[in-house]
């Protein structure tokens, strides 16, 4: 505690630059678990839903709780635009076509939750319904692409501008890991709607989790090798990237034994936890870089050569540390007050 008291108070500047990333790397990380399961449940509406009611009763699932889910996105891109501002300007200049596209897809996706129970029209329905289900791939995919290239490094100059071609932003490196995020999205959001709903919808839902675990941890484990050719994360910390690596396997492993045991609640938290240790990995090797230049190493983007002065991180750090514990408390008591599971017997708002 005493340590962190004199790093506000500027002794220790560089911790606050460590906090910061810290900070970055679990928002991101409640971002993939928490909207992850809300971009799972918006695809299986196309394929595992029956009818419009099955899909209304999916979407249902995730309504008071996506939007708030989306917010760590939000908090995340507004932590890196304060605390590492050189980051910001790389990255979204350098990404910005993709950025476009996922503010869309995500636009979309919103919208389509509000205004699918506005009528009751095959054709109105079937938009929507396709507009969630698009609104639900595009993000994970794009994050995932974003993501696999941030840890195999692009073209960053002195200047921290991005120059990258469209061989940077598109490889068989950048492509799977997209697929990968987006197979783990799925079945993290049929995990969770075998815990969301009643009846048949919750046997099908189990069923097609138990087929998309395998695909899942095959994608995965190509990652993981892919990774380590194309990537420096492993040299870069060799004890500890292996090791969580390694958790990962294990707690996707352990969630595959309960999801054929039925045991909803320890499946979904293996898998959570598989999450979690999966996106962990990729900021501790990426750590104390934020953006890797492939050009050459002396032009990477560090926590250092890309943060704010001392006096704003010392501000920001001040009122994220007052201001959290209310966002999280809000958060945890809206998932409390929706605990009850969808049936098709009560009135569906959307």
């Amino acid at each position: 505690m005493s340590l962190w008291i004199h790093s506000i108070k500027g002794e220790k500047n560089l911790s606050l630059n460590e906090l910061w990333f810290l900070l970055v790397a679990v928002l991101f990380i409640g971002f993939f678990f928490l909207e992850g399961f809300d971009f799972g449940v918006g695809m299986a509406t196309r394929f595992l839903a029956k009818s419009s009611n099955e899909r209304k009763m999916l979407v249902n699932t995730i309504g008071p709780f996506w939007d708030a889910n989306e917010v760590w996105l939000i908090t995340a891109g507004g932590a890196i635009f304060a605390a590492f501002p050189n980051w910001y300007a790389t990255m979204f200049s350098g990404y910005y076509l993709p950025f476009v596209v996922l503010l869309l897809a995500l636009i979309g996706r919103g919208v389509s939750f509000e205004f699918r129970g506005q009528k009751d029209t095959k054709t109105w329905l079937k938009t929507w319904d396709w507009i969630i289900f698009f609104g639900s791939l595009l993000p994970p995919f794009l994050l995932g692409v974003l993501f696999s290239t941030l840890a195999k490094g692009m073209p960053i100059d002195k200047e921290m501008n991005l120059h990258g071609g469209f061989t940077d932003y598109v490889n068989i490196f950048s492509v799977w890991g997209g697929i990968t995020i987006v197979l783990i999205c799925l079945l993290h959001g049929l995990q969770f709607i075998a815990l969301r709903v009643e009846g048949e919808l919750r046997i099908r839902a189990t069923k097609l989790a138990k087929k998309v675990w395998f695909a899942t941890v095959v994608a995965l484990l190509i990652f993981v090798a892919l990774a380590f050719v194309y990537t420096d994360l492993f040299t870069a910390r060799p004890v500890l990237v292996p090791l969580m690596i390694g958790l990962v396997v294990v707690f996707y492993l352990l969630s595959g034994f309960f999801l054929w045991k039925g045991r909803e609640i320890l499946t979904f938290t293996f898998g959570g936890l598989g999450i979690v240790f999966t996106v962990g990995a990729i900021f501790v090797g990426l750590f104390p870089r934020v953006m890797i230049s492939s050009i050459t190493e002396a032009y990477n983007l560090t926590i250092y050569n890309a943060a704010s002065g001392h006096y704003s991180l010392s501000v920001m750090t001040i009122v994220a540390v007052t201001l959290l514990p209310f966002v999280l408390g809000y958060q945890i008591w809206s998932y409390y007050v929706f605990r009850k599971r969808v049936s098709d017997k009560e009135k569906l708002t959307y």
